[in-house]
């Protein structure tokens, strides 16, 4: 029941992270940190995650702003792996506790982000890049960052959907290839991560239909409840395990 019950939230968070370009790391983790426990469940989501960014892409791969992506990941792609190095040798406990306050955290930066809106270049994609790639590699999902740089330097619907996935999968794929270095992402890990990203692909599959309905409005208040009771439910699982 309980692997069911990941694939149900699996398929769930690939719709909406197919809708409004994020999301499905913050919904899946407190379900695969409850089933295997934090340390295991990063290096799952890791997996998860490259899978459900290439359906994006596979999606909307003729929309991908090449220029952008290679701007934005140039950078984020070694910070990834750095911030995985630096995450595997945090305790359990840290770890869920950074994940719960960085994503509430999240919801007035991304207000905060809003009312400052600015007219990005390539050079401000980036130093984001660098900066939100470190926090990936620790923090498991920083689309709430990302989304508002894609967005701020005029990427929209299908263009900002396909590029922000195509920007986001080489970072996954250094955090995972690092988690695999060092010893985290072992054979059974890796098939776990494959089950749980199936279920996220095949979401965004479903999603692509729904994206030119979605309004500015309701994509705001989706993101702000789904990184609340995330961020809340690490909290809570810190706390269970003292």
């Amino acid at each position: 029941m309980n692997f069911l019950f990941v694939l149900a939230v699996g398929l769930v968070a690939g719709t909406i992270s197919g809708i409004v370009g994020t999301g499905s790391s913050i919904m899946l983790m407190p379900v695969l940190i409850y089933q295997y426990g934090p340390k295991q469940a990063v290096p799952i989501m890791a997996v998860a995650a490259v899978m459900s960014n290439l359906s994006r892409i596979l999606a909307w791969y003729r929309d991908v702003d090449w220029r952008a992506c290679a701007a934005y990941s140039i950078p984020a792609i070694p910070a990834a792996a750095l911030g995985a190095r630096t995450l595997l040798v945090l305790p359990s406990r840290v770890v869920d506790i950074s994940i719960g306050l960085f994503l509430i955290a999240m919801v007035p930066a991304r207000h905060w982000l809003a009312r400052h809106s600015l007219k990005l270049s390539l050079w401000h994609l980036a130093i984001g890049g660098a900066g939100i790639g470190y926090l990936t590699g620790i923090v498991v999902s920083t689309g709430p960052l990302s989304v508002p740089l894609f967005l701020f330097y005029g990427l929209t619907k299908g263009a900002f959907l396909a590029t922000e996935a195509a920007s986001s999968l080489g970072m996954y794929v250094s955090k995972s290839v690092t988690f695999q270095r060092f010893g985290a992402l072992t054979p059974e890990v890796a098939l776990q991560g494959l089950i749980a990203g199936s279920s996220l692909m095949f979401g965004a599959f479903i999603a692509k239909r729904f994206v030119l309905h979605l309004k500015p409005e309701a994509f705001r208040l989706l993101m702000d409840g789904i990184m609340l009771a995330a961020g809340f439910s690490m909290l809570w699982n810190a706390m269970q395990s003292q």
